[in-house]
């Protein structure tokens, strides 16, 4: 961290050079790539972003929940520079490389469960979840994947296919690829009054077993928090009941834990919350601090049942992105972010709710460690208020702070900070939120 701790204006929001830059970028790159806040970055350091214009922001959505710890940690920094010195490519499919071997020998190690587990590495989580999909329908030798209401695993043609969303992740980009079923999510505060946690599952199962087929299923695909969805987490049941339905009917469980991995919910992994341990779990964002990696880890059957060639990838695992992670990892483990996010839990639930108590348009508080979120709605009606929602952001970016909004309605605002935030930042941060909560009301 610098001596100037906190946030700092000096400019508008966005200020000047961040307005010239925004001018070179509409000749220039394609206006189909949106940006929350068109503030352009020149540095940042542990819940702080600073600008061209010389203003310092609070960051309470760390990249979409990447920079959990810190957008430039040194020894993050200093891993990279000494393997880009070394080398930064060379395939590891041609000729492999110590990095990749000892990040996936860190997943199977971390990940749910203590049986024997393989990895592999991609690019992202959207490629994570295609091969974890691809996996499964290898090996169970059936088509069917389902997902769930309100998911989202990306943006590639299949993973389109998987989110739920439709504008703007499939507006016209089918068709899709087929062989996608959906079934209905717990959603605790959209669900009738009194729906446990596993009857919720076993309505999913039933339309499940009704509508798709318990053997024609391959993988049944679930983010154990939902991510885009709206931060849904679900009731106290669900997942286990779902998970011992799939383990019953041959069908392999496959945990979406791009957003949800790697500490940021208080645990190493979301599936832990209920002692869930999935066949498949795909990984990214916070895996390696900001640089492009993600994996698919397993059961090392499965995993192995795959003939060689059939994973892989020119870039996946590559060497830069793999020191990246293993310095990412041991900051975690050196300075539990397990702990630290259930102490950003500690902190800011308790302001959200007592802020609920006061402003009945908070219809949900909800989230995990540094996984919160808050959804507004008419406070005559409960609909979903996603107008509300986008002035309340734009009010939090206009006084520096970062805020990321979700859910298929627009009507959530999700908070990601980094896990090394400051007390300092993140009271700062918060309460320049309730102010423009406050001033909607």
């Amino acid at each position: 961290m610098s001596e100037n701790i906190g946030r700092r204006l000096v400019t508008d929001i966005p200020g000047p050079r961040s307005l010239e830059w925004q001018r070179r970028r509409a000749s220039a790159v394609a206006s189909g790539v949106s940006s929350v806040l068109p503030v352009y970055v020149e540095r940042a350091e542990d819940g702080l972003l600073h600008d061209v214009d010389g203003n310092a922001l609070i960051d309470l959505g760390a990249g979409i929940a990447v920079t959990s710890v810190g957008a430039a940690a040194p020894q993050v920094a200093d891993a990279v520079a000494a393997q880009a010195a070394r080398f930064t490519h060379t395939c590891f499919m041609v000729n492999p490389y110590e990095g990749y071997v000892r990040v996936c020998e860190e997943l199977n190690a971390l990940t749910p469960g203590d049986h024997e587990k393989r990895s592999m590495l991609v690019n992202s989580g959207a490629e994570a979840v295609e091969n974890a999909v691809k996996i499964a329908r290898h090996v169970t030798g059936r088509a069917a994947v389902v997902a769930f209401d309100h998911a989202y695993h990306g943006r590639t043609n299949l993973a389109m296919a998987l989110t739920a969303k439709n504008m703007p992740y499939k507006h016209r980009f089918g068709p899709f690829a087929g062989e996608v079923y959906r079934a209905p999510m717990s959603y605790p505060f959209r669900d009738p009054a009194g729906l446990t946690g596993e009857a919720a599952a076993r309505r999913a199962i039933d339309h499940i077993q009704s509508q798709v087929g318990a053997d024609q299923t391959a993988a049944v695909l679930i983010e154990p928090i939902q991510g885009e969805g709206g931060f849904v987490v679900p009731a106290e049941g669900f997942l286990p009941t779902l998970a011992a339905w799939c383990a019953d009917r041959g069908v392999l469980l496959i945990a979406d834990e791009v957003q949800t991995g790697f500490c940021r919910t208080g645990a190493w992994f979301a599936s832990e919350h209920e002692g869930v341990v999935p066949d498949l779990v795909a990984t990214a964002k916070g895996i390696a601090a900001g640089l492009p990696l993600g994996g698919v880890t397993g059961r090392a059957e499965l995993l192995d049942a795959i003939h060689p060639g059939g994973l892989g990838g020119t870039y996946g695992g590559n060497p830069v992105a793999c020191a990246a992670a293993l310095a990412a990892i041991a900051l975690m483990r050196d300075r539990d972010l397990a702990g630290a996010a259930r102490r950003i839990e500690q902190r800011v639930l308790p302001r959200l709710t007592a802020l609920a108590r006061r402003h009945p348009e908070i219809g949900d508080v909800r989230g995990r460690g540094a996984m919160l979120a808050v959804e507004l709605v008419s406070p005559d009606t409960g609909a979903p208020d996603a107008a509300r929602t986008a002035r309340i952001a734009k009010a939090c970016h206009a006084e520096g702070v970062i805020v990321l909004t979700a859910g298929t309605y627009g009507n959530v605002l999700r908070f990601l900070p980094p896990l090394v935030i400051p007390d300092a930042l993140l009271d700062e941060g918060f309460d320049v939120v309730e102010r423009a909560i406050a001033a909607e009301h």
